[in-house]
């Protein structure tokens, strides 16, 4: 299996007002979000990729114009917008364009990673 991976990144903010009031991401608060998009396949093409990375610059159209210095809960319209959620709509958003989408994963901080792959 060939395996490939690119990485993105946006800032944007978000509040999970549905969590105790107590939780600090109860609070409005931002990221500076890395999103890697893996694809992955048996074969290569004609030129010998997976996929060209350029072919990968959709996505980051569409990450700087929906998601890059905005409010989460206002794009996404409910206030359950964590890692997980953004994981699989970007992984949703992908896999709809191009079939060797195999996972998204998502980091918040240095420390944290979302993953979703089917």
């Amino acid at each position: 299996m060939y395996r490939i991976t690119k990485e993105f990144q946006f800032s944007a903010s978000h509040q999970l007002s549905s969590l105790p009031e107590t939780h600090q991401c109860a609070r409005l608060h931002g990221h500076n979000y890395i999103v890697v998009v893996e694809l992955s396949s048996t074969d290569l093409d004609e030129y010998g990729f997976v996929r060209d990375y350029g072919d990968l610059s959709e996505l980051k159209a569409y990450i700087d114009a929906e998601l890059d210095h905005r409010h989460l809960n206002d794009v996404f319209g409910h206030n359950k917008v964590t890692s997980e959620f953004l994981a699989k709509t970007l992984y949703d958003w992908a896999k709809a364009r191009w079939p060797e989408v195999t996972a998204v994963r998502i980091s918040e901080t240095p420390k944290t990673w979302a993953e979703y792959s089917p």
